[in-house]
């Protein structure tokens, strides 16, 4: 009798993500973590996402399947997707992901693409999902008297579901907004014409004022958000950032003994503007011509940072790799002397919290980071002594610091940190926030 009361009190959750494995890439990862830790803190995620099939994913990972418990139940559907025909007209690199690192500006037709999906996809391209997500959500609520929803974006036109599931069923609506919406920064890229910026931004309005609660990954965001709302509204704006899963750092850490290694993973678009990183690598190459020095890129990148690699003579302390699976990642980090964070600079960079982040604090690496040394980021960086951000004006403090750890180097091949602040973003630690609120 007491098993069955137990049962009876499980809280259910429908969680709602258009992103889920085999999809890859960092936005997959906030929602799957805390579907695995939800489900071993007393309530019972749900999930609805797309058949993976019939999704426009630009990049897959095999390897986060492992992390879905066995025991949760996962529903999918089928979309309507533009984006695929785009991919067998146009390439599927014109797949738009991670702020148009691929959208290759200068390239013919690409200006018609982004008027297409700026201008007749609002408030995106997979808006195409919605209605046969809505149709198995209803089902579901129904059939499983679920009365919480969660719902995670982008894509944003996700959240258009949390709309109709509370008006049709009176649910609660948590929206978890990992990003911006018309304030991300290449919202202009996509060339809205009058009309539809002011459908995107009813859109927006409309999700933000009929949430419950809303989540977001910063507080700049959050500050971002609350502008838009009445006033006292912004009580059910809540911050909880990306992390990192203690299960994914089990591996021993090393550092190369023979070479000064610096790794980057993870997008770096034309906007990121690393230049200053290359000035100081330069200038420090040639101040130890006895030292090995290899910086590391792995993931996409755009032609600039090759290009910035040839500029400054650097291709020889250069090693590019394309995407690679996020246990691999894992490893690439663990194995490095240091990590290269860079915040895009573009407008609201204060606020850009990147998963990555979290993660380079649980490799216990020294961070060199390049963005708004005023930003969230490097508030976090600095609370967890883990090392420094520079702003693109501060070429002198930059190098002085990785010269630094160029000089600790030489004396001990390992840099690893020892400060342990960082615990606090784990993804376990966090979800425990995310029932707090589920209620």
């Amino acid at each position: 009798m007491q098993y069955k009361l137990i049962l009876r009190n499980i809280k259910k959750v429908l969680v709602i993500t258009y992103y889920w494995p085999p999809s890859g890439g960092a936005g997959v990862q906030r929602v799957l973590k805390f579907v695995k830790y939800l489900s071993q803190s007393g309530v019972e995620p749900i999930v609805l996402t797309v058949d993976e099939k019939k999704a426009s994913y630009a990049v897959l990972d095999a390897t986060l399947l492992k992390d879905i418990p066995s025991d949760v139940k996962v529903y999918k559907t089928s979309s309507f997707e533009p984006l695929q025909l785009f991919s067998a007209v146009f390439g599927k690199d014109k797949i738009p992901h991670a702020g148009f690192a691929n959208a290759g500006k200068g390239k013919p037709g690409s200006k018609l693409l982004r008027f297409i999906r700026g201008n007749f996809f609002i408030p995106d391209a997979r808006k195409g999902w919605v209605k046969h997500a809505y149709r198995k959500a209803a089902a579901l609520i129904k059939e499983q008297g679920i009365d919480t929803v969660f719902i995670s974006s982008p894509p944003h036109s996700s959240q258009l579901l949390g709309l109709k599931l509370r008006k049709q069923f009176g649910v609660k609506w948590i929206a978890d907004m990992r990003d911006p919406w018309t304030d991300i920064y290449y919202y202009k890229d996509l060339m809205h014409t009058a009309m539809a910026s002011r459908v995107d931004n009813a859109y927006e309005h409309a999700v933000l004022e009929s949430a419950d609660e809303v989540l977001v990954v910063s507080d700049d965001i959050k500050r971002m958000f609350a502008a838009k709302l009445a006033n006292g509204a912004e009580k059910k704006i809540h911050v909880i950032p990306n992390g990192y899963d203690e299960s994914d750092f089990l591996l021993t850490r090393s550092s190369p003994a023979d070479k000064f290694l610096v790794t980057y993973t993870g997008t770096i678009a034309e906007s990121y503007n690393p230049e200053i990183f290359f000035k100081t690598i330069k200038s420090l190459v040639v101040k130890n011509p006895s030292i090995k020095i290899e910086i590391h890129f792995v993931g996409i990148l755009s032609a600039s940072v090759k290009h910035m690699a040839e500029q400054f003579g650097l291709v020889t302390n250069c090693k590019f790799t394309s995407y690679v699976s996020h246990e691999e990642v894992i490893k690439l980090m663990m194995s490095s002397t240091c990590l290269l964070l860079v915040i895009p600079e573009v407008k609201n960079d204060k606020g850009i919290l990147t998963g990555k982040l979290f993660e380079y604090l649980a490799s216990r690496k020294p961070i060199i980071g390049i963005g708004p040394s005023g930003g969230d980021a490097a508030t976090i960086i600095d609370n967890c002594k883990a090392g420094k951000m520079f702003d693109r004006t501060e070429e002198k403090q930059l190098e002085d610091y990785v010269s630094s750890l160029l000089e600790q180097w030489k004396l001990s091949k390992d840099l690893d940190l020892k400060d342990d602040s960082y615990k606090q973003y784990s993804r376990k630690e966090l979800t425990k926030k995310l029932v707090e609120i589920i209620g």
